[in-house]
């Protein structure tokens, strides 16, 4: 049996990820390919007790390395209890946020306070060689990013808007950092304008994923 993919989705606060992962994964269905979504952090039982420690609460409770270590442990746990399984029998997996967010945020957010090479030798730990196969960049002012965001936490029981509090400021070189690693790597990072209606940003996606991947011919 093939393997499966990982696609990965980023960007800042507010760009859809999870709307466009559960669209995409409504796709691939249609397509005939089993997938599965996850997320980072939060993908797992363990996970999302993580997350209640990194998404929730005051910004300065916890600091930067503290952030990162949280982070890779549950990438980690991600990966060894859902991703890699499902992908051994040839399941798709779309993952809301990667490494990728650990360096925009923990690196470039924080105005490069924690050294990348203690980022990049955590990746080496804790994922190994890995690495998706796709990247999706949703790409957003972030002034637009983060009132989508804001008033989607308005209708959430739990607020998760540790990050949305960091400031504008932090947020834009967040976007300068993301834009940064997909220059990096063209081939693997596709970026993408995220202000858009879903419909149209929902297009632009699966035709990245069917160019990619060699899908056609597939429902559209």
């Amino acid at each position: 049996m093939a393997k499966g993919r990982f696609i990965t989705f980023e960007g800042g606060e507010g760009t859809g990820k999870s709307t466009q992962i559960k669209l995409l994964s409504e796709f691939l269905t249609s397509c005939g390919i089993k997938n599965i979504a996850s997320k980072d952090p939060g993908g797992t039982e363990i996970g999302l007790e993580l997350r209640k420690i990194l998404v929730t609460g005051d910004k300065d409770k916890i600091d930067p390395v503290t952030e990162a270590l949280l982070y890779y442990a549950d990438r980690r746990i991600n990966l060894v209890q859902k991703v890699w399984p499902a992908m051994e029998q040839g399941t798709w997996v779309m993952n809301d946020r990667f490494a990728d967010s650990t360096i925009a945020y923990q690196y470039y957010g924080y105005d490069k306070k924690i050294p990348l090479e203690i980022l990049q030798q955590l990746y080496a730990m804790t994922v190994g060689s890995f690495k998706p196969d796709l990247t999706i960049l949703l790409d957003i002012d972030p002034k637009i990013g983060l009132a989508r965001s804001m008033e989607k936490a308005g209708h959430m029981a739990v607020k998760e808007t540790r990050h949305e509090s960091r400031g504008l400021e932090f947020h834009k070189r967040l976007r300068q950092g993301f834009l940064e690693l997909a220059a990096q790597e063209p081939e693997r990072i596709v970026v993408l304008n995220a202000d858009k209606s879903i419909a149209e940003l929902q297009k632009d996606i699966i035709d990245v994923v069917c160019e990619r991947f060699k899908l056609s011919p597939c429902p559209k």
